[in-house]
């Protein structure tokens, strides 16, 4: 016997109503957390002393950093003039960070010494010797050249090649992918970890 279409249709109901009550639910749950602007939160904690303050509180407007009391800076997103943030805290420039501090990777970081490993970098001439200029998480950065026996594969290309990057092997060793003490000259699908830096065969 074949349920009439209301039959149906009320069955179909009831079988759903516990999914759009929980619905109901969440959307009120979801509507009912305090809302805050997006650097309220961290600023709140911030160890500025000027977080407690009257300009603090006052949220003064401006345009450019130099609208803003000293120990502050022009946030241009949301045109307010906040502190600047120590070590360990989010940021998005390097403006954001107090003196000595440099905004890498989403927070403030000690700034490196230019040609030391972890400055920042456009070429390899700016790194020191045994070294080059590659990503790390995105940022241009002086890292150590590859000694024997590291892992050095290196994708084509792709997204995994345009964020993390690894410098070429030491002066006098190659890029050779090892098997059962053999070296191959090429062979691009080889496992990952079985490239490693190696001296040259003679």
């Amino acid at each position: 016997m074949q349920a009439s279409p209301a039959a149906t249709l009320w069955l179909l109901s009831l079988l759903l109503w516990p999914l759009t009550t929980a619905h109901g639910y969440i959307w009120a749950w979801m509507y009912s957390l305090p809302y805050h602007t997006p650097d309220e939160a961290t600023l709140s904690k911030s160890s500025s002393p000027l977080a407690d303050s009257k300009e603090f509180m006052a949220a003064t407007t401006c345009s450019q950093d130099r609208h803003c009391a000293l120990g502050l800076f022009c946030d241009k997103h949301f045109r307010l003039c906040l502190p600047l943030r120590q070590e360990g805290q989010y940021c998005r420039h390097d403006a954001h960070c107090t003196r000595g501090l440099s905004c890498m990777f989403g927070k403030c970081h000690r700034t490196v010494p230019d040609g030391q490993e972890g400055a920042r970098c456009r070429q390899d001439k700016e790194c020191g010797v045994a070294s080059c200029c590659a990503r790390h998480h995105g940022e241009m950065l002086c890292k150590k050249r590859l000694a024997l026996d590291e892992r050095c594969f290196v994708p084509q290309g792709g997204l995994a090649f345009s964020i993390n990057q690894v410098c070429p092997c030491q002066e006098g060793l190659v890029c050779r992918t090892v098997t059962a003490g053999q070296q191959k000259a090429f062979d691009y699908w080889q496992d990952k970890s079985a490239w490693r830096c190696v001296k040259p065969s003679l």
